[in-house]
């Protein structure tokens, strides 16, 4: 082996074919369309921000993008410190357009002249209209199904009450509800507040792309028992006493406001109140408890009271005297012969008689 890298033909053979191959190395980089490969390249970059110039104190500018993409070509150096850098911006100029609908062609800058340069989308169509700030009110809002069964949605209050909405004129006035939703967990049963976002949609419920101001506010929700106000009927059991007449009785209140399950309540017409016409016993204001029906669970006046105006009837006591009738008066027999006329021993009686008589 060392005999052989010692002969002179076989270093020559070496030395042309090392030769060989630094020629044809060298001819293919210097090559124009070898050149051409290695030194351009293409990227996209996403989601470049789209800055806009305009009078945004008394003017809305509807219809240009948040972002757009950014096409770029060319050297690879310019393409990579682009890429990497991101210091270029792209913009839409509105400050000398009038209000009305334009096509207007994005722009770019601090990108290299020797970059082709590609926005997606080029060109937008704008809509220029007059700024309007009005002031509404906020009607806050609850799904009741989340409510407990027996209880009811009393009222919702939003503070503030209303909020002040910013946006083009068409905008503002398609308006149609300003709502802040409530949510919670189902079985709502009693009052509590949240804070909720204020949602500004058109009669479709589309939301608008306005400016709200606050964003959100502070709902106040009444959650209670289910209720109704029913009269009070008076219902008379029992008998009086002797001697006593109810003349009139009245009851206060007339009215009473009952809790409970809603079908139940809502089959109700009145409220019963049994009197006791036995316990009545002299003209003056009772007080007696209300039976509550089935289904009922509270009521607002469980005593009812009663002013009963009566007249008392005195019986009077009759003596009565037995009399014994006089004895009748014999009636004298016919004189006989022998006694037609009256001695002298007969003078006695006919002097007594008299003194009955007178």
């Amino acid at each position: 082996m060392d005999k052989m890298m010692d002969s002179p033909w076989v270093l020559r053979i070496v030395a042309l074919i090392l030769a060989l191959l630094l020629f044809f190395s060298v001819r293919t980089e210097s090559s124009p369309s070898n050149k051409t490969i290695m030194s351009e390249q293409t990227a996209v970059i996403r989601d470049v921000p789209v800055d806009v110039f305009y009078d945004d104190k008394n003017l809305i500018v509807t219809g240009i993008p948040k972002t757009v993409n950014v096409t770029i070509k060319g050297p690879m150096t310019l393409v990579l410190q682009a890429q990497a850098t991101k210091d270029f911006s792209v913009f839409a100029d509105l400050s000398k357009l009038l209000i009305g609908q334009h096509n207007v062609r994005l722009q770019y800058e601090n990108l290299s002249e020797k970059l082709q340069v590609t926005l997606d989308p080029a060109i937008v169509k704008v809509n220029i209209e007059e700024k309007v700030t009005q002031e509404f009110r906020v009607d806050p809002e609850l799904n009741t199904r989340l409510i407990e069964e027996g209880y009811i949605l009393n009222g919702m209050t939003a503070n503030p009450a209303t909020v002040y909405v910013t946006g083009a004129k068409s905008a503002i006035e398609n308006i149609s509800y300003v709502k802040a939703t409530v949510t919670g967990e189902k079985g709502l049963n009693e009052p509590f507040s949240q804070v909720a976002a204020v949602k500004v949609l058109d009669r479709d419920l589309n939301k608008l792309d306005v400016t709200i101001q606050p964003e959100t506010v502070k709902v106040q929700v009444d959650i209670g028992a289910y209720s109704r106000e029913l009269p009070v009927v008076l219902k008379e059991i029992g008998k009086t006493a002797n001697g006593i007449t109810v003349n009139q009785l009245t009851i206060s209140p007339t009215k009473v406001r009952v809790y409970g399950k809603k079908s139940s309540i809502d089959a109700l017409t009145a409220i019963p109140l049994e009197v006791d016409l036995s316990k009545i016993t002299e003209s003056k204001t009772y007080e007696f408890d209300v039976k509550l029906p089935e289904g009922v669970t509270k009521i607002s006046d469980p005593k009812i009271k009663v002013k009963a105006d009566i007249t008392k009837v005195e019986q009077d006591k009759t003596t009565t005297t037995t009399t014994t009738p006089p004895a009748p008066t014999p009636t004298p027999s016919p004189p006989s012969e022998e006694t037609s006329t009256p001695s002298d021993n007969n003078t006695s009686p006919t002097e007594k008689t008299e003194d009955i008589a007178s």
